[in-house]
C-alpha cells in the first residue's frame, strides 16, 4: 500500500484528489495539509511514501520550499508535484528542491495514478508538457574544456590569462571560444557568459 500525503491551500482539490485516490486499491491518503507548517508537522507525524505538493501554498512558504524542506529529513518522503504552473522557473525551483516528479491538474486520473506508483518506486515522472520544456531547456552539450573556458571568462580572464591557465595557445583558446560562441548561439563573451549562467552550465560568480 502507497501511503499518500495531500498538500494543497484548496479543500476542494483536496477533496477531489482523496476521492480519487481512494478508489485505487494500492493508494491510501493518510493526511492533508493546507499550509508550509501543517505540511511539514503531517510528515513528521505519519511519514507517507509520497507527497502530492501544489506550488502555491497562499501565505508562507511555498510548496518548492516545502519540498526541500522535506526532502532534508533523516527519513525524506518522495515528492510529486501537481500543480497548475508549468512555466520553466516553477519547473525548476520544484526539481531544484528534490521533487521525483512534476504533474499538472488537468492530467487525467489514469495518469496521476501511474505517477504515484512510479514516484513511489524512486522513478522520476514529469508531464509530457513538462519534459518537453526540460529538453527544450537542456540546450546543447558542451565539452569539459569548453565549460572551463567559460567558467574563466565568468571571471574576466583575458585570452592570454586562459591559454596561460589551461597550458595552451592563444590560438587554441580562440578556437574553442568559436565553437561555444556557436553552440550557445551569441556573438561575444559576454553574452556566452550571460546565456551559459542561465542555461545553469556555469554558475555565477559571487
Amino acid at each position: 500500500m502507497i501511503r499518500v500525503a495531500l498538500v494543497d491551500d484548496h479543500p476542494v482539490v483536496r477533496a477531489g484528489v482523496r476521492a480519487l485516490l481512494e478508489g485505487q486499491e494500492d493508494l491510501t491518503v493518510v493526511g492533508e495539509a493546507s499550509d508550509a507548517h501543517s505540511a511539514e508537522q503531517l510528515v513528521a507525524a505519519l511519514h507517507p511514501d509520497v507527497v502530492l505538493m501544489d506550488l502555491n501554498l497562499g501565505a508562507g512558504a511555498g510548496g518548492a520550499e516545502v519540498t526541500a524542506r522535506l526532502r532534508a529529513l533523516a527519513e525524506p518522503p518522495y515528492v510529486l508535484v501537481l500543480t497548475t504552473y508549468d512555466t520553466e522557473a516553477d519547473i525548476m525551483s520544484a526539481i531544484d528542491a528534490g521533487a521525483s516528479g512534476y504533474l499538472l491538474k488537468d492530467a487525467p486520473p489514469e495518469d496521476l495514478f501511474r505517477a504515484i506508483r512510479g514516484t513511489a518506486r524512486g522513478e522520476t515522472v514529469l508531464a509530457p508538457a513538462v519534459a518537453a520544456r526540460l529538453v527544450r531547456r537542456s540546450g546543447p552539450t558542451l565539452t569539459e574544456r569548453e565549460v572551463e573556458l567559460l567558467g574563466l571568462l565568468a571571471t574576466g580572464k583575458s585570452n592570454r590569462d586562459m591559454a596561460k591557465k589551461l597550458y595552451v595557445s592563444e590560438a587554441t583558446v580562440k578556437s574553442h571560444l568559436a565553437h561555444i560562441y556557436s553552440k550557445l548561439e551569441v556573438d561575444n563573451r559576454a553574452a556566452a557568459v550571460a546565456r551559459a549562467i542561465e542555461q545553469r552550465i556555469i554558475r555565477p560568480v559571487s
